[in-house]
């Protein structure tokens, strides 16, 4: 699996940025064969919810597919884009380049002070209206232990405007179901070896690419450094995030999204 990436090696035109796109939305569709359907259920609840021109926050957006659906769904959205991997970072930065409506921070996410980092710290200073419409997550916070997540959660809360809304779609298995987990898992693990014969790259493969491209190796040793190999986070069940969520402040928290191994939750300003 590659990437054309011409010539360039300092990220300027010549990388194709389209093509890193497009093989990254491959190798997590090899996982998640559902990724399209909750992204397309993700900006249905944000139009329904705070309107056709939203401001929005992808959080921890890696190569901005949130950001890239949520465009060509509501050309009159904008969105920031906020994560601390430099290698996806810079596949979303030069996907997005001439786009105004898109930006795109760096921060660390268990850092107590990352809202800083966003334009106006969360704030719209040219329309005067503070909190973001909606914040907007999928397959990054597992990433994060429990405690660190409810602490986000809390201060997400205070980014999203009254009325304004929150979602996470994340792997949220339910413990208390292992039978069926375990059917799930099957079924699952079935599929996935039917799409790598058909060529579909895995999530090392994926990066072994990245590491060989010249305008991203720099960029993927340091994400490797940052990150290590796994997640160490937790994998906590779809109504531990809505307690949490509720908790933290929000006024509203359900799901209004599930596969058999993952879901969605909205939360309500």
């Amino acid at each position: 699996m590659s990437a054309d990436t011409g010539t360039a090696t300092d990220g300027r035109p010549g990388t194709d940025w389209a093509a890193w796109q497009r093989s990254w939305d491959r190798q997590q569709e090899w996982y998640m064969p559902d990724r399209e359907e909750r992204f397309r259920v993700m900006i249905d609840m944000v139009q329904a919810a705070v309107g056709d021109t939203p401001r929005v926050l992808d959080l921890a957006c890696g190569t901005g597919s949130i950001t890239d659906r949520l465009l060509r769904r509501l050309p009159g959205a904008r969105s920031t884009g906020v994560d601390l991997d430099p290698a996806l970072l810079a596949i979303a930065r030069g996907s997005f380049a001439g786009d105004a409506r898109a930006a795109f921070a760096t921060a660390d996410l268990k850092a107590p002070d990352w809202p800083a980092a966003l334009p106006g710290g969360g704030q719209d200073g040219a329309g005067g209206r503070q909190g973001y419409d909606a914040v907007l997550t999928a397959t990054a916070l597992h990433w994060l232990r429990s405690s660190e997540l409810e602490v986000l959660y809390g201060q997400l809360a205070g980014l999203v405007r009254p009325g304004g809304v929150f979602l996470n779609a994340d792997h949220m298995p339910d413990p208390g179901t292992p039978r069926i987990n375990g059917i799930e898992r099957t079924q699952r693990h079935a599929r996935m070896e039917r799409a790598r014969r058909e060529g579909a790259p895995d999530w090392s493969e994926w990066w072994r690419a990245a590491a060989a491209d010249p305008v991203l190796a720099g960029p993927t040793a340091e994400r490797f450094r940052i990150y290590g190999e796994h997640a160490e986070g937790d994998t906590q069940p779809a109504a531990w995030h809505v307690r949490a969520l509720r908790a933290a402040g929000f006024g509203e928290a359900r799901v209004v999204w599930a596969s058999p191994s993952d879901a969605m939750v909205l939360a309500l300003r």
